[in-house]
């Protein structure tokens, strides 16, 4: 399962010169926790603004949201995740940094992908990627004995039959030369 797979479609973008009461109106209209800063240009980064960054950056400092902009309290560049990218990446990558949603883009915006995102519409919990490497472990080591029963060779040496498990060159002992 991929970040595509689970990620927000309608994505919500807002200017970086947008006063932060309208970002306000915006999240609460929309039932939202982050906006989507939009690029100036193909060039420019994505940027994001949260509702931690209203709540620590303005706020807490009783600025007036009226007159203070987006891109005055918006993190730019943010972290951006690939459609391709697996959920199990991508809840690593939330972890290592901090984060809890990052754009999904390619050549342009496609989503938005949440820790929520993760925890209510992945099969982390269902398929976890340690049980599939296990399983296929597994799975190896039937071949790998079947391919050996087959060829004749010994199961535990992995060598033909009769061939010593050492090395036919004894270790000399170590000479200690009195000065």
């Amino acid at each position: 399962m991929n970040a595509g797979d689970i990620m927000t479609r309608d994505v919500v973008t807002v200017k970086g010169i947008t006063p932060v009461s309208e970002a306000v109106k915006l999240m609460r209209s929309h039932g939202l926790r982050a906006l989507i800063v939009s690029r100036r240009d193909e060039h420019d980064a994505y940027g994001i603004v949260t509702e931690v960054d209203i709540a620590y950056k303005v706020a807490a400092y009783g600025k007036d949201p009226k007159t203070m902009r987006v891109f005055e309290i918006m993190t730019k560049p943010c972290i951006t995740v690939s459609p391709n990218l697996g959920v199990e990446y991508v809840a690593r990558l939330f972890a290592n940094t901090g984060i809890r949603r990052a754009p999904v883009v390619d050549t342009e915006l496609r989503g938005i992908v949440s820790v929520t995102d993760i925890l209510m519409q992945s099969n982390f919990d269902v398929a976890p990627s340690s049980l599939k490497l296990e399983e296929r472990i597994q799975a190896a080591i039937v071949e790998a004995r079947n391919i050996t029963q087959e060829e004749g060779l010994d199961r535990k040496r992995a060598l033909p039959p009769g061939m010593p498990s050492k090395s036919y060159k004894q270790k000399q002992p170590i000479k200690v030369l009195d000065r």
